[in-house]
């Protein structure tokens, strides 16, 4: 086990540390954790968070073993314990009688505060009657000083450094009880029976540790998504015999696989790790890591995910990655880094609990003073001002935000939808504009080669030859359909040489010592192409919705002729359609971004539900261009689809939208799945980059992205949008009470209405309601189609 995780940020040379802290128990501690590791040599910034108990640090310069130990001191000298960063176990381990071991101080607590609170309870029924006050302080003492020891130690840290936390305001309040009661009692006459208050101190501890337990419980299951897809990744995996090396089948730990090791995968058995399936036929269940519920039929040369569960075929599978490169570890620290991140709304609070103690340590010195001046007596002036320090302490501040932040992201991961970092999941929720790029993320993403049709003596095979030759080492999707269409016509690709592409436009070499280009009509008409010969078959192919590239050679005066056109056509995906009317009924604007040309794109988009003449379509975009797109439509522009056609006069629709626009502008959602959307994903408010598990350069879009949907729904989108809109009413939620619970606590306190008993138990259930609330999260299911 280690103490800290060790991450690269950039290509430069800082990096990312991740240190588990224990002993911090409100918000005034996260504070001054941060505040401690800023100052730091070599620190240029630092996030803590009381849900994980962690802290995120980033150097300045790369990381070292003295880097790390001088942190882990200064957290130490700080009165915390760094510790491991490993998730949490499920429960705590048995102890002594079977009673979790960090059970056992709460229940030696109840079990010596039960017998001073009795009285309490007889007086309810009338029934006056004290224990004798030598038992009294027999029961309190331990308690107070030995059960308590943990709030001493950490008021004394708060104390040397000039700060303030909630263990110090329990310590003050619970102290000044037990020394009100003891002084009392000593000065007492012999026989004569006073009214002692070591119930209270006693029974404020043991509801701040019963309380701290019901958290610690809580907060455990809040990292429940974490474990489970720790989970998912086995121990072993079977090593296929090499006949060189190995005779014979092997167990070796997962740690151990290299890429192109070739591993058995057993009916029932988790993939160990990604891979490619070579032999054997089967179905994988990927539900928790897309969401899923369907499994997936697997073939020869399909791509397998590791962590995913094997259906009923024996397999092999040739691994392709391992470690922190497999999917499942990266969603993992997806998951990992959103949790650990900080809201934008934690500012307030972290402005808050900065002054918080101090301010509470004040009213409860006007409390005590104002008492004594009204005329109380001195124990029921000290008694109100230990009311004030106990229902004071700031642990529901602490935890109002990062708990409902953990709870919402492993929720949203256990349903395909991984959201990045918490500012991705606080600006979500007040999307009022959504554009999706076309290919890949509302079609299919899998066009077919329709048909070529060529001038007057050009023949389509020759054509296709050529074409295949020209595209045989792109990735393009248009260049895989022109292959596949090639390979089932059976026609063998030519040889290609000094083949270059042109990016957003199309390719152009040298086959068959002829200088070829293939690429859009835009293209074209850039080079100069006369397009006269097939006017004809292009308009007639983009009235049918198809996407056109065309074929022209170069001639030796440099002159560009056409050849051929190729026609391609592609499928939405299934469910697009109702998930952008489902959007639209959120009166969310919509547009649709695609490099095709007009008339292509025009014909998906009434496929999709999407209205061409309220400017909904943006079509021949060229992919540098899509972030100044993306910047317009921030702006609050409407964006010209064709040139020279009318901008559509389109006000905004729905309360989300009128409030962008009293705003000035527009909060932004770009969908993408390709490498050419990067630069959009990046420039948008929100990026959610469409993942298709198999890698490739959908990996650029998901580091592009603040949101990534681990399987091409559309339907996620708005499934994404809504568990946004449900945490950040949880945050809001919990930030209400929290501040309200104190707000009239206070007062009610200070006025005494509120013993300090039933001060420690207000205090102590509050931080539980708060991670309770948060836990309600975990119910969340997309909404229904």
């Amino acid at each position: 086990m280690t103490s800290a995780t060790v991450s690269d940020t950039s290509s430069n040379s800082s990096c990312q540390i991740d240190l588990g802290i224990g002993g911090m128990t409100c918000a005034s501690c996260v504070t001054r954790v941060e505040k401690v590791l800023k100052k730091q040599p070599g620190v240029s910034g630092a996030t803590v968070n009381l849900a994980t108990e962690s802290a995120r640090i980033t150097l300045a310069g790369p990381d070292d073993t003295q880097t790390l130990a001088l942190l882990k001191r200064a957290v130490r000298d700080a009165g915390y314990e760094p510790r491991a960063m490993d998730a949490p176990d499920e429960v705590s381990p048995a102890g002594w009688l079977g009673v979790p071991q960090d059970f056992w101080p709460v229940l030696a607590g109840l079990l010596l505060s039960a017998p001073l609170a009795l009285p309490m309870v007889g007086d309810l029924f009338g029934q006056h009657w004290m224990l004798p006050a030598w038992l009294q302080f027999a029961l309190a003492t331990p308690v107070q000083f030995w059960l308590g020891a943990r709030f001493y130690k950490a008021g004394w840290h708060a104390l040397k450094a000039l700060t303030g936390n909630m263990e110090l305001l329990v310590s003050i309040g619970t102290t000044a009880g037990w020394a009100l009661s003891t002084w009392l009692w000593l000065k007492a006459e012999a026989g004569e029976m006073v009214h002692l208050y070591y119930e209270g101190s006693a029974v404020v501890i043991t509801l701040v540790l019963l309380g701290k337990w019901l958290e610690a419980r809580a907060k455990r299951q809040t990292t429940s998504a974490i474990r489970a897809l720790q989970a998912l990744r086995p121990e072993h995996a079977h090593l296929v015999p090499d006949g060189v090396k190995r005779t014979e089948m092997t167990d070796v730990p997962v740690d151990e696989l290299l890429p192109g090791d070739i591993i058995r995968v057993l009916p029932g058995e988790r993939f160990a790790a990604d891979g490619e399936l070579l032999l054997g036929h089967t179905q994988a269940d990927e539900s928790m890591l897309t969401g899923e519920a369907m499994p997936v039929p697997k073939q020869p040369g399909d791509a397998v995910t590791g962590g995913s569960l094997n259906g009923e075929g024996s397999v092999e599978v040739k691994v392709r990655a391992v470690g922190a490169q497999s999917v499942l570890a990266q969603i993992i620290a997806l998951v990992q880094d959103a949790q650990a991140g900080k809201a934008p709304v934690q500012r307030l609070v972290d402005q808050v609990a900065a002054v918080f103690v101090p301010v509470v340590l004040v009213i409860a010195l006007i409390t005590l003073g104002g008492w004594l001046w009204s005329g109380a007596r001195v124990e029921d002036a000290l008694l109100h001002a230990v009311a004030v320090l106990v229902i004071a302490c700031p642990c529901a501040l602490g935890l109002a935000t990062p708990a409902a932040i953990m709870a919402g992201t492993g929720v949203a991961a256990r349903h395909g939808i991984l959201i990045k970092d918490a500012q991705a999941l606080e600006l979500a929720h007040r999307v009022d504009t959504v554009a999706f790029d076309k290919t890949g993320t509302l079609t299919e993403g899998h066009p077919r080669l329709l048909r070529i049709e060529g001038v007057a003596g050009v023949d389509e095979v020759a054509v296709l030859q050529a074409a295949a030759a020209m595209q045989a080492q792109s990735a393009h999707p248009l260049a895989r359909a022109v292959l596949d269409a090639a390979r089932e016509r059976g026609v063998n690709a030519g040889a290609a040489e000094d083949v270059q592409a042109v990016a957003g436009r199309g390719s152009q070499g040298m086959v068959q010592g002829a200088r070829l280009a293939l690429g859009s009509q835009r293209w074209m008409a850039e080079l100069g192409v006369a397009l006269e010969p097939l006017a004809a078959a292009v308009q007639t192919a983009q009235t049918e919705g198809a996407t056109v590239s065309l074929l022209a050679s170069q001639g030796a005066d440099g002159r560009w002729s056409p050849l051929a056109l190729l026609a391609f056509g592609d499928e939405p995906k299934a469910g697009a359609a109702q998930a952008i009317a489902t959007l639209r009924a959120q009166g969310l604007r919509l547009f649709m971004v695609s490099g095709d040309n007009v008339a292509a794109a025009r014909a998906m988009a009434a496929r999709l539900g999407l209205r061409d003449d309220a400017g909904e379509v943006i079509a021949e975009v060229l992919p540098g261009d899509k972030a100044a797109v993306i910047a317009r439509l921030k702006q609050g522009g409407h964006i010209d689809p064709a040139p020279g056609r009318p901008k559509p006069d389109q006000p905004p629709r729905g309360a989300a939208t009128r409030a962008a626009a009293e705003r000035g502008g527009h909060v932004v959602l770009m969908i993408g799945d390709g490498v050419n959307d990067a630069p959009a994903l990046a420039a948008a408010d929100v990026g959610m980059a469409m993942s298709h598990a198999q890698g490739g350069s959908s990996d650029v879009a998901m580091h592009a992205a603040g949101i990534t949907l681990m399987r091409g729904d559309p339907a996620l989108v708005a499934a994404a949008l809504d568990i946004s809109r449900r945490t950040v009413r949880k945050i809001r939620q919990n930030l209400f009470w929290a501040f309200a619970y104190n707000a009239a606590g206070i007062p009610l306190a200070a006025l005494g209405y509120l013993s300090p008993v039933l001060a420690g138990a207000a205090m102590a259930l509050s931080s539980v309601s708060v991670v309770s609330n948060a836990l309600l999260l975990k119910r969340w299911q997309p909404p229904a189609r």
